[in-house]
């Protein structure tokens, strides 16, 4: 039951790149999430976009870090940002992301 909303009640579901990245000490870390053409920025939805919501059995993590890429006038790209300051903020995120993962057939590779 993982899933990720930009506006409340609507389900995204194109599924994302997402990037890493953490401090050496781990206590900071960030997550970029990259969907090109989400159903969010599609023509026939009506709903304003008001973050991005990771939405599991445990609750929700918000982030109101969302930017459009236009390319030829036209949102084409969403981009969302994640801000961890906490090693439980990042098992937090880890434990969504698994579940989401699991759901959507995506894989881990590093860098």
């Amino acid at each position: 039951m993982a899933k990720i909303q930009f506006s409340r009640g609507i389900d995204e579901d194109v599924v994302p790149d997402v990037r890493l990245t953490r401090s050496r000490s781990g206590e900071s870390s960030t997550a970029t999430f990259t969907f090109i053409n989400p159903k969010a920025l599609a023509q026939t939805t009506t709903e304003d976009i008001t973050g991005m919501y990771l939405i599991d059995e445990e609750g929700e993590i918000v982030t109101r870090e969302v930017k459009a890429k236009f390319v030829n006038g036209k949102p084409e790209v969403l981009e969302a940002i994640y801000l961890m300051k906490s090693v439980e903020e990042w098992d937090r995120f880890m434990r969504f992301m698994e579940r989401y993962a699991d759901e959507n057939g995506l894989g881990l590779s590093k860098s």
